[in-house]
Parts: structure tokens; C-alpha cells; sequence
């Protein structure tokens, strides 16, 4: 209990409010991709990430996680985990709205597109938190920590 409130009080609740910002950012953009200019479904999450994922690298490196990484030993798990997270998380949601076809015969291809940005967006975000707070800016152990 005492880790789910330091979570809640700390370093999550950060996260949380770093990511409104990047999720209203990175939404934006893969919609008007998706939607407006009519390019395809990895393209538009890929540059919708991609815009947001900048922005996201320097606010949780200096007010989420406050870690004291250089750019250059930080980036690059910043980057790897962004590229695993999404992935993951929009392989899975992209298959599993795709599920809904076979439940729901007459449901647009579109509207399967655009559940699977939102689903994929949820499970990409609590990928990301665990990646980047257990990997990219994971404090690290002292010799008094340690033990």
C-alpha cells in the first residue's frame, strides 16, 4: 500500500500529467494523418509518436523522473523504449480491434483504425511509465541502497 501512495504522490502522477500533454499532442497529430490527410495507420501512430516523443523526453527527464542522466546515456533508452512500447502496444491493440470484425461484421475499417489509436494509446502509456522508470532514468543503486 505504502508503494501504490508513493507512486501516487511521486513520480507517476508526473508522468500522468506530462502525458495529457503529449497524449493531446501525439493524438492530434495521428488523427489528422489518419483522418485528413488519408495516410495509413502505422504511418500516422508512428509520426504522432515521433512529435510527441520529443517533447516527452525532456519533461520527463527534468520534471517527472528530475534525473540527473545525461542526454547522451539517456536518449538512446528513451528511444528504445518508445520503439518497444509502441510496438507492442499498437501491434496488440490494432489485433485486437480487428477481433471486433469477427464479432461485429459491420463495423468500418475505420473506426477499427481509430479504436486501436486510442487502445493503443492507453497500453502504451503504462508500457512507457514502467520502461522509463525502471530502465531510462532508474535511479541509480548505492552501496547503503543496495543493501
Amino acid at each position: 500500500m505504502h508503494t501504490i501512495r508513493k507512486l501516487l504522490n511521486g513520480s507517476f502522477v508526473r508522468f500522468l500529467l506530462v502525458g495529457v500533454l503529449n497524449t493531446l499532442v501525439g493524438l492530434s497529430v495521428s488523427f489528422i494523418i489518419l483522418n485528413v490527410l488519408g495516410w495509413n495507420y502505422w504511418l500516422a501512430t508512428s509520426i504522432g509518436n515521433i512529435v510527441g516523443a520529443v517533447c516527452s523526453y525532456f519533461l520527463n527527464r527534468t520534471f517527472t523522473f528530475r534525473s540527473d542522466a545525461t542526454v547522451g546515456s539517456s536518449w538512446w533508452k528513451f528511444g528504445l523504449v518508445i520503439a518497444v512500447c509502441f510496438g507492442v502496444s499498437y501491434s496488440v491493440s490494432l489485433w485486437i480491434t480487428q477481433g471486433l470484425t469477427l464479432i461485429w461484421a459491420t463495423i468500418s475499417s475505420r473506426f477499427v483504425e481509430n479504436a486501436a489509436v486510442l487502445l493503443g494509446n492507453g497500453i502504451y502509456t503504462i508500457l512507457n511509465y514502467l520502461g522509463h522508470r525502471y530502465f531510462t532514468f532508474r535511479e541509480p543503486q548505492t552501496k547503503s541502497s543496495a543493501n
